[in-house]
């Protein structure tokens, strides 16, 4: 039974040195593996095109990395450090880095022994003229609720660039630098709202992009903000006690057309893409089926009901649903865990980097291409390749039985 999968038949051996601590200084330079068939091949990320059919459509997640590590210092000279993770009203996900003057997020508190009442300060602008405070309002579960406040003609967002560090992974074990700003991000990352990078995307050169468009091979653009949680690890035996972090999306209605045009051609850049995609057939399921809250799919839904309702069928449920309710595009919210026994309905490609032992990314993986994923992560170890977000890449063709 799918929820009853041992997290530690998942698990292999990373060791430190195959983590790659920085990137390449030539993004598409990157190691791509191929893997088609049951069979492995080793190529380099910017003859990624030559791997991809023509006609089909690749679908990228734009969102954008903020700079989401504060850190205060008190008088006293103890430092607290405040990691925005969404804000207290994730429906408000865009307006949140428009708001002036006031805003209110959930965030990790480090140090938070050390923060009793008081309000903090941090300076900022050219002559430290202007001022960011922080109140903790209350604790919402292990995060808190922290309420900023700021002078001056600024955005939230505007604030956070001025003030904030990039929010690099923990297992990178290093401080984030000024180089990061750039490297963590994709080329094509536009709206704000990550804590972490959609690390597919990050080999993407607009070299690559234009060998893509050469080959009639095109792109569609979805966002999937990505949440702190995409770094939880399974601690749980068995995965049905492992909580699924939720995150938020958004389709273009445009965007959203293209794929239903190109349902059995998709490339996901990704596994934030693979969970938009994966979801947007929930999405129109539920709209189907008439539930009330068609907009969130739960951790377990896609395993609890046996639904025989096709890829083109829900999508044009979805685009239905829009042009009837006058809507631009589709928001929701997904907890959807992709594991071993999921039926695939709308990505038939994926390019992914090479994941954590025992997490919901290898796992999704697994899902995708069965047992060979132990085949593709050996050879990838013995043949050098670089692991995690600043790592090298893969191209991964469905396993038909999936």
């Amino acid at each position: 039974m799918t929820k009853r999968i041992k997290i530690k038949d998942y698990s292999y051996e990373l060791p430190d040195s195959k983590i790659a601590k920085y990137p390449l200084q030539k993004r598409d330079e990157s190691k791509l593996l191929v893997y088609k068939e049951g069979k492995i091949f080793e190529h380099k990320f910017l003859e990624i095109a030559d791997f991809i059919p023509s006609e089909y459509l690749l679908v990228r997640n734009n969102t954008k990395v903020i700079y989401a590590r504060l850190l205060f210092r008190k008088k006293t000279g103890a430092a607290i450090e405040i990691f925005c993770l969404n804000p207290y009203l994730p429906a408000e996900y865009n307006l949140s880095f428009d708001a002036k003057n006031k805003n209110q997020w959930i965030s990790i508190v480090g140090n938070l022994k050390k923060w009793k009442q008081d309000k903090l300060e941090l300076s900022f602008g050219e002559n430290r003229q202007y001022s960011l405070f922080a109140d903790r309002i209350r604790a919402e579960g292990d995060a808190q609720l922290i309420e900023f406040t700021w002078n001056g003609d600024f955005t939230f967002g505007e604030v956070l660039e001025q003030v904030g560090k990039i929010p690099i992974p923990p297992y990178l074990n290093r401080d984030s630098e000024e180089s990061d700003k750039n490297t963590y991000q994709t080329i094509y990352s536009r709206i704000e709202g990550s804590v972490a990078a959609p690390t597919a995307g990050l080999h993407f050169t607009e070299d690559v992009l234009k060998q893509l468009k050469v080959k009639n091979i095109r792109t569609s653009e979805v966002t999937l903000h990505v949440g702190a949680g995409t770094f939880k690890p399974v601690k749980t035996a068995t995965i049905d006690e492992h909580q699924m972090h939720t995150e938020q999306f958004y389709v273009d209605k445009n965007e959203l057309d293209k794929i239903y045009n190109s349902l059995g051609k998709i490339v996901a850049v990704g596994t934030t893409s693979m969970r938009t995609l994966e979801s947007l057939y929930w999405i129109g399921v539920n709209i189907i089926q008439n539930k009330e809250n068609y907009r969130k799919i739960e951790q377990w839904q896609p395993y609890e009901e046996n639904i025989d309702i096709s890829s083109e069928d829900a999508i044009e449920a979805i685009l239905n649903f829009m042009k009837v309710n006058e809507l631009n595009y589709i928001k929701a919210a997904t907890q959807i865990m992709i594991v071993p026994g999921y039926k695939f309905r709308i990505v038939d490609i994926l390019i992914t980097n090479f994941h954590q032992p025992k997490s919901t990314l290898l796992l999704l993986v697994a899902a995708f291409i069965g047992d060979d994923w132990k085949k593709i992560y050996d050879f990838a170890l013995k043949n050098n390749f670089r692991f995690l977000s600043y790592g090298d890449s893969s191209i991964l063709y469905k396993n038909n039985n999936n």
